[in-house]
């Protein structure tokens, strides 16, 4: 029995989203504030943007994941940065490695799944002569 493409995809969906249950309500305990988790949802947007920016150009996925890795790390450091000029605050290191997860955890996702369609269409192409 052949299996087709959305077929495939669902086989790779479901255990993602049963992890993602599994390890949700334990990986919330790790988060202090929500600032945390808008820091991991800033880095991700970052990074991937940045990564289909650099992918889109260069067709390099080594490239694009290191710049977009790059790129959330340096928007942390910067927002940091900027939030410790003000009065009462100072540089949270946790907060910065939190955008840099959010990066990372893009970057790493995107790598895995982006440009395989071509691979995929060249196996399902019958040669006719």
């Amino acid at each position: 029995m052949k299996t087709t493409y959305n077929q495939n995809k669902m086989k790779t969906l479901i255990p993602v989203v049963l992890l993602f249950f599994a390890f949700s309500g334990t990986s919330h305990a790790q988060f202090i504030s929500n600032d945390g988790e808008f820091h991991v949802a800033s880095g991700a947007i970052i990074s991937s943007g940045t990564y289909a920016l650099v992918y889109s150009k260069t067709k390099n996925k080594s490239k694009a994941f290191w710049y977009g890795l790059g790129a959330s790390a340096i928007a942390g450091i910067a927002k940091e940065v900027y939030d410790s000029t003000k009065p009462l605050n100072k540089f949270d290191a946790a907060d910065a490695a939190a955008t840099v997860v959010g990066g990372l955890a893009a970057c790493t996702t995107l790598s895995l799944f982006v440009g395989k369609n071509k691979r995929r269409r060249l196996k399902t192409v019958a040669l006719v002569n």
